[in-house]
């Protein structure tokens, strides 16, 4: 894992905290903001996984021309 995909796990979590207090708290807005947060932590981690991919597809190929 790196650093965007923690942070992108973090995001998410703290935007489902949010989301379920703004429901329990019958809160639109606190619970649109936690929707909102946990859907850019998810974009975030995904972007980190796509990084992470493509940084281990790199290293693959310097591996062969190593060879």
């Amino acid at each position: 894992m790196n650093r965007d995909e923690i942070k992108g796990k973090a995001e998410q979590v703290k935007g489902a905290i949010k989301d379920k207090a703004g429901e329990i708290l019958n809160n639109p807005e606190l619970e649109a903001e936690g929707e909102a947060e946990r859907a850019a932590g998810t974009v975030r981690e995904g972007v980190g996984k796509a990084k992470r991919k493509a940084r281990e597809g790199l290293d693959k190929i310097a591996d062969k021309i190593e060879e």
